[in-house]
């Protein structure tokens, strides 16, 4: 007589398997493809699929506990130095020329952040791997739209109006290969993981944007160094991005010359470093408390700032934070990376790669506090963390490995 199933239904539980399901579609598959055709989808889409990992986890239970979480984290010295930059980014109000913009920033950051801490907390102690099979899935649809819109772009959409959302799109797939590479790798899928980078390659390559294919580049010598040394991978990388962003004043004098013997006195490179390097000389009190929030940006069309200055986060951390600000962004970046070297040893490369290539962007143009690049650098700790949680499980044993030992009472073999 079969027996009876002691399996409870709990429609509470299915509910929320329901809602966490649908949040990580949201997220993984949903968000990298849609990003390729709206500059907002990054804004717009996170908090939805956060939202609803929140209920979730209000529902089941399943996320880490809250107290101890928080407690760990607002004593880490990475979560520290990141909150006296948003501090003293908060004080620079008080001497900015651009209040109420910079107020606005501000808060935009703020939310940013606080979403974040939100999704961190909700997402479960122990991920399921049907959920994270789903990164690799929406890395590779995102890809697929990429390269089609790349390469006719131009005929499926002809006078659209949203233009520069692939290459924000592109930006979003180039930070998401990473862990999607990571999680293949784990489960032993370099196949897999193979071909989901080649396509993100591919994507880059249809409409070259140099900024863009850099970034992908160096994280993938990124990469490659921590496959194979993962300390010294770890150590450069954790080195060579704070070093670079608390030594920035001292890059247009270094830099200055090299430009001008490459591409000549007058090529825009050079130009660009000579006024960093008036920025740095006219004003050398203001390289201690900067010159408040927001006004890298606004100053350019105030005649603040040389028009042709760099548009950067090197130049602009320094410019509107001054050294306290530039100076404990780099003792967080520092430590975050030395800490998230010492995690799975699966992760480690993929990890340092996606900071290799976020902070290439970062170098390259894209700037401090735009909306959709906090969003794009949340979502990619979110998804990180949630690769992370996945790796708890051991190998499955397979049932030809399984050894027949013989019963002691001679009784015959008995299968363990």
């Amino acid at each position: 007589m079969p027996r009876a199933s002691t399996r409870t239904i709990d429609p509470a539980l299915d509910a929320a398997a329901m809602l966490r399901r649908v949040g990580f579609v949201g997220l993984f598959v949903v968000l990298p493809v849609l990003a390729q055709v709206a500059r907002r989808a990054a804004v717009i889409l996170a908090p939805i699929a956060v939202v609803l990992l929140i209920i979730a986890s209000a529902i089941d239970r399943r996320q880490r506990p809250v107290a101890p979480a928080i407690r760990g984290l607002v004593t880490a010295p990475a979560f520290l130095a990141g909150m006296l930059v948003v501090v003293w980014s908060g004080l620079s109000l008080a001497w900015t020329p651009f209040l109420g913009p910079a107020g606005e920033r501000l808060a935009n950051l703020l939310a940013t952040v606080g979403l974040a801490l939100a999704a961190y907390l909700a997402l479960p102690d122990r991920m399921r791997s049907a959920n994270l099979y789903l990164l690799p899935l929406g890395v590779t649809a995102g890809a697929i739209v990429g390269i089609i819109l790349g390469a006719y772009g131009a005929r499926l959409a002809p006078g659209s109006e949203d233009d520069g959302a692939l290459d924000r799109g592109l930006v979003l797939l180039i930070l998401l290969v990473w862990p999607a590479v990571s999680w293949l790798r784990s489960r032993n899928r370099d196949r897999e993981a193979t071909v989901v980078a080649l396509l993100v390659a591919l994507a880059l390559t249809v409409q070259p944007d140099a900024t863009q294919i850099a970034a992908l580049a160096t994280g993938a010598v990124a990469f490659a160094i921590t496959s194979f040394r993962p300390k010294l991978g770890t150590r450069l990388t954790a080195w060579i991005c704070a070093g670079l962003l608390a030594a920035a004043p001292l890059l247009p004098f270094l830099a200055r010359p090299v430009a001008t013997a490459l591409f000549g006195g007058l090529s825009p490179a050079a130009l660009s470093l000579k006024s960093w390097q008036r920025v740095v000389t006219s004003e050398p009190v203001r390289l201690v408390t900067g010159h408040g929030f927001e006004t890298a940006l606004r100053g350019r069309f105030a005649g603040l700032v040389p028009p042709n200055a760099p548009t950067t986060a090197l130049f602009e951390f320094w410019y509107e934070l001054g050294i306290v600000g530039a100076f404990a962004a780099a003792l967080g970046l520092l430590v975050a990376i030395r800490r998230t070297g010492g995690g799975a040893p699966t992760l480690v490369p993929g990890a340092m790669a996606c900071f290799a290539s976020a902070f290439s962007f970062a170098c390259l143009g894209v700037g401090l506090t735009t909306v959709w690049w906090l969003a794009t650098l949340g979502i990619a700790v979110m998804v990180f963390v949630a690769v992370e949680r996945g790796q708890f499980r051991t190998s499955r044993p397979k049932v030809a490995r399984l050894r027949v030992l013989p019963d002691d009472a001679g009784a015959g073999p008995v299968r363990r």
